[in-house]
């Protein structure tokens, strides 16, 4: 009798109910390849354990992954994380670490009183650009007694202009930048001739430097002038950058 009512549950279509078929009674083998479609999966329940770790491609992205994402409105912070390839090994990446494309710090400053003879260095009367469209940009430069104090490490750019004017003839004009790496001793990094052919001229001169800021307590710049004739003036002007520096950090140290 039973194997009667095995075959008719075999045979008849729709005669084989869920509760009538055993636990494991139907084994992988007895499914077709392509018996079990998408339509049949519930929502959710394909989980990461069942995902190969190869399977989602560049392929399977959508082109807008990225674009219909919410918008970041501002700078990323340091700590923000971007993905990248590492000669084909997808790594993550700090802000911090990718981050640049333009100054960090640019600063002017001046000496607003004309003097004359030499100055080793020029010590007093130094002010920070207040001229109408001036732009500091970042911390500024700190002065004492013409000594100036960076406010970040990094590679700055420093640029002394002077302008002088003479009473005498082919009398030598020297302007100078020196550095220190040690808080202490002074070094001719860069320097500068104004040497007008007749007496009661103008000229100005500048000199450059890349100065590599290691230390904000230990790397410092001053500029000197050293006058051929002692009755030889600087020219100066609290509106004007007849005689200043400009500091422009460049990048990282």
């Amino acid at each position: 009798m039973s194997g009667i009512v095995g075959q008719n549950l075999g045979r008849g279509s729709g005669l084989v109910k869920a509760g009538g078929v055993g636990a494991d009674s139907v084994t992988g083998a007895s499914i077709a390849d392509d018996a079990v479609n998408s339509e049949h999966y519930t929502d959710g329940s394909i989980d990461t354990a069942h995902i190969g770790a190869t399977q989602v491609t560049g392929a399977k992205l959508n082109t807008d992954v990225i674009s219909a994402q919410t918008a970041l409105a501002s700078e990323p912070a340091d700590t923000d994380e971007f993905m990248v390839s590492d000669a084909g090994v997808l790594k993550r990446i700090d802000y911090s670490l990718i981050k640049g494309g333009g100054l960090a710090n640019a600063d002017q400053w001046r000496v607003t009183t004309s003097f004359t003879g030499s100055a080793a260095p020029i010590a007093s009367n130094w002010e920070q650009n207040d001229s109408t469209g001036f732009g500091a940009l970042g911390s500024a430069m700190t002065e004492s007694s013409g000594i100036f104090t960076f406010p970040s490490t990094g590679y700055w750019l420093v640029i002394f202009k002077a302008s002088c004017t003479q009473t005498a003839a082919s009398a030598n004009n020297n302007i100078r930048i020196q550095i220190t790496t040690d808080n202490s001793s002074y070094s001719l990094v860069d320097n500068s001739y104004i040497t007008p052919e007749d007496s009661n001229r103008y000229e100005s001169a500048s000199c450059f430097f890349l100065f590599d800021v290691t230390s904000t307590s230990l790397c410092k710049v001053r500029f000197d002038v050293s006058m051929d004739n002692t009755g030889n003036t600087v020219v100066c002007s609290s509106t004007a950058q007849s005689t200043g520096s400009t500091f422009l950090r460049l990048a990282d140290t």
